[in-house]
């Protein structure tokens, strides 16, 4: 898995309409946007609200994509229910504060629309969560279809919400890729027969090893998906 930092500019001719990859799709944390300072200071919130000190960004950061649960249990040493829920609260009352889009995703998905090429978000994250982030950053109506964690009654490491997404926008699986930072993006996605890459922009974190997830590849920024349409 090289480093394209340096691959061809966006602008690198519209892909042929009956070859190639049709869909991207998206994880949503730590892969479409850096939610982390949000997640992280309704942590630090919840710590405060129960007597703890708070936590820095670096000790958290790789365990986001992991959802509430993990994040309650590295910062409390244990995944007691009442806090994460404190977390999901404080988090959703400031959601979109400090969240950005990582640098060069709004560039490819201006890309991916100029070619035609579909592409939406499959997430774990809870729809109560997901839908009023995505309308936040302002991309809600341009997704081709939102797929959140309790949309179906299986969730990723699980292919049905990424093939229920295909279906959505109406794409053939085995011409889509599936963007993520997380081994269970990986499986996901090659369960669903789709070409998998793995975000080392993410929130990966000393513990994990990318290079064991089974993807097809490995991106380092997001305009080098351009390579693999």
């Amino acid at each position: 898995m090289s480093n394209t930092e340096n691959s061809a500019p966006l602008a690198n001719g519209p892909a042929s309409p009956d070859k190639g990859i049709h869909c991207v799709l998206f994880d949503l944390d730590g892969t479409f946007a850096d939610t982390a300072p949000d997640l992280v200071h309704a942590l630090n919130q919840t710590l405060r609200k129960h007597g703890r000190e708070p936590v820095s960004m670096e000790k958290i950061r790789p365990y986001v994509s992991h959802g509430g649960a993990a994040m309650v249990r590295v910062a409390f040493g244990s995944r007691e229910e009442i806090h994460r829920q404190d977390l999901l609260r404080f988090y959703r009352q400031d959601i979109c504060r400090r969240t950005r889009l990582f640098p060069g995703i709004a560039e490819l998905l201006d890309e991916l629309e100029r070619r035609d090429v579909a592409w939406g978000i499959v997430t774990n994250k809870p729809g109560w969560l997901t839908e009023p982030l995505v309308d936040a950053l302002g991309y809600r109506q341009r997704a081709g279809c939102i797929v959140s964690g309790d949309t179906l009654a299986t969730s990723k490491p699980h292919p049905e919400p990424i093939l229920h997404a295909c279906r959505l926008v109406d794409r053939d699986p085995r011409r889509t890729i599936y963007l993520g930072d997380a081994q269970r993006d990986m499986e996901a996605g090659r369960l669903a027969g789709n070409l998998t890459l793995a975000a080392l922009f993410g929130y990966i974190g000393d513990d994990d090893h990318p290079e064991s997830w089974g993807a097809d590849g490995a991106i380092n920024h997001p305009r080098e998906l351009l390579n693999w349409l």
